[in-house]
């Protein structure tokens, strides 16, 4: 028997062009489209190296750290979550988790399977985690490692209390993991300030970048623990003194750990670059602006956020209710088929409940705001028309 090779990869390759208004990826600039265009570099070459040590300080930045133990996991944000636990992680280690939607749970899955006990500190639907509420758990379960999401983008939810978090896991020796993948560059964060101990993010949201590489960050105290193990990590690739070892960041000499994709790196890169000239506070504040102007539009637009407080609303993952009747699907197909734009349902707890809105990096400005607004309503109209005809013919 000979499999022959396969019709469609005779046809040229079509990427159509989409603005990507949900939970991420966003769109990437030109300067990071053109940037992946170089050539292919080998993964221990010097140049390659080089641009290795260029992004390793562009996430020190962002993160707002010194730490040296700051590198790439090469994958995408689960990728960090699978990083930070699997260090951090030792058998009968009980572990809190920190829930305001679903990646709390995912979290708890992962921690399960490196050999945790884990327990659950969760919300109320729509709300975001008390400090009273922590401390209660804390005082009951005696957690080693707390993992919270600052942002959880299935909720649109933002955790604002997190330096509290860090003072608290101090107090009960306990190691913080902050996610950061759909908050950081839309909110305020200091990862050295609030005593964080492992942070990860996504490249491919707020930062414009390619998804595939994730930047995390190791606090000194977390790098202690992780040397002073009974046994190694369970996942060698998810081994962060190895991958930090690959990424120079112990002043060791390089080892080869994986194939770094350097066209990713190069995306990265830029994306770091841009972000930093114009400034971390600048870029949130830009983030805040438009998620301000979105909340305003829907309210204008008789739509309700789910997210009842303002102060608790992720700016970078907006969630919007599903008016009764509408059907989310049929208003996302919409603005997809006539204006190839996305615009997402629910996640988790929030399916068929919520649309989510992305305002992250290049889609991060008024221009988008208003057009992502205009199309809603449209694309609800529209729905609304299709169910009246569809009552008609009864």
């Amino acid at each position: 028997m000979e499999v022959p090779p396969p019709l469609v990869l005779k046809r040229p390759l079509y990427v159509p062009s989409k603005t990507l208004m949900g939970p991420g990826p966003s769109n990437c600039s030109h300067r990071v489209l053109e940037a992946m265009s170089n050539p292919v570099l080998g993964h221990m070459h010097p140049e390659c190296l080089q641009i290795m040590d260029e992004v390793k300080e562009g996430i020190k930045y962002i993160f707002q750290t010194l730490n040296d133990a700051t590198m790439c996991i090469s994958g995408a944000g689960h990728s960090g979550m699978e990083a930070a636990l699997c260090n951090l992680i030792e058998d009968g280690d009980v572990v809190l988790m920190g829930i305001t939607g679903v990646w709390g749970h995912r979290a708890g899955d992962m921690a399960r399977r490196y050999g945790a006990v884990v327990h659950y500190v969760e919300a109320s639907f729509g709300r975001a985690l008390s400090h009273e509420e922590i401390t209660f758990a804390f005082e009951a379960h005696r957690p080693k490692v707390f993992f919270i999401a600052q942002g959880d983008s299935s909720t649109g939810i933002i955790q604002q209390n997190i330096r509290e978090l860090g003072e608290l896991c101090r107090k009960y020796d306990c190691f913080l993991i902050v996610d950061t993948v759909a908050s950081l560059g839309g909110t305020e964060f200091l990862m050295d300030e609030w005593k964080v101990d492992v942070a990860y993010t996504g490249s491919q949201k707020s930062l414009g970048g390619p998804a595939g590489l994730t930047p995390i960050s190791f606090s000194k105290r977390a790098l202690t623990r992780i040397r002073k193990r009974k046994s190694k990590p369970k996942v060698y690739y998810f081994d962060i003194l190895l991958i930090g070892q690959y990424w120079g960041c112990y002043g060791t000499p390089r080892i080869y750990h994986h194939t770094i994709s350097s066209t990713l790196l190069y995306g990265l890169r830029e994306a770091l670059a841009h972000f930093c000239a114009v400034g971390l506070k600048a870029v949130v504040r830009r983030h805040q602006e438009c998620s301000k102007r979105l909340q305003l539009g829907i309210e204008e637009l008789g739509l309700e956020m789910f997210v009842s407080r303002e102060d608790e609303r992720l700016p970078t993952v907006n969630t919007i209710k599903v008016p009764f009747g509408v059907d989310w699907k049929k208003v996302a197909e919409y603005a997809m088929r006539k204006y190839s734009v996305e615009i997402s349902g629910g996640l988790g707890p929030t399916v068929e409940h919520v649309f989510r809105i992305g305002l992250m990096g290049e889609n991060a400005t008024v221009e988008r705001v208003d057009m992502v607004l205009s199309i809603l309503n449209e694309a609800i109209q529209s729905s609304k028309l299709g169910i009246k005809t569809d009552l008609s013919k009864i």
